[in-house]
């Protein structure tokens, strides 16, 4: 069973910054891409940063040039440092990961269950 989990959620004030990171643990063959994304209260999910399994980076417009996601392959762990976090950037961040379970099976989407971020003086 593939599980995700996130880290490194908390309260922030207005200019501060964060790191969330994401773990995934089970038996699996091999990782594709790591995203992150995030959902504010009554708001929709939304894309906020990915990296595929050669290191491209792409980001959501309202987090360029703040963010910045890596990843450490050999500890299947994605993370988002997050910079100049405003109170528009509190959501619960959620990581995605495309996880092929075998050799020859299809890549499938692995959720984790998220990580409250509060921007607020």
């Amino acid at each position: 069973q593939v599980q995700l989990v996130e880290s490194g959620g908390g309260l922030v004030q207005p200019g501060g910054s964060l790191r969330l990171s994401c773990v995934a643990s089970g038996k699996f063959y091999s990782i594709f891409d790591m995203d992150w994304y995030r959902q504010a209260p009554g708001g929709e999910r939304e894309f906020v940063a990915s990296i595929s399994s050669i290191e491209k980076t792409m980001y959501g417009d309202k987090v360029k040039g703040r963010f910045l996601v890596s990843r450490d392959s050999t500890k299947n762990t994605v993370h988002l440092q997050m910079h100049s976090l405003q109170p528009e950037d509190t959501a619960v961040y959620y990581c995605r990961m495309e996880i092929r379970l075998t050799i020859t099976s299809i890549e499938n989407d692995y959720w984790g269950q998220g990580t409250q971020v509060t921007v607020s003086s």
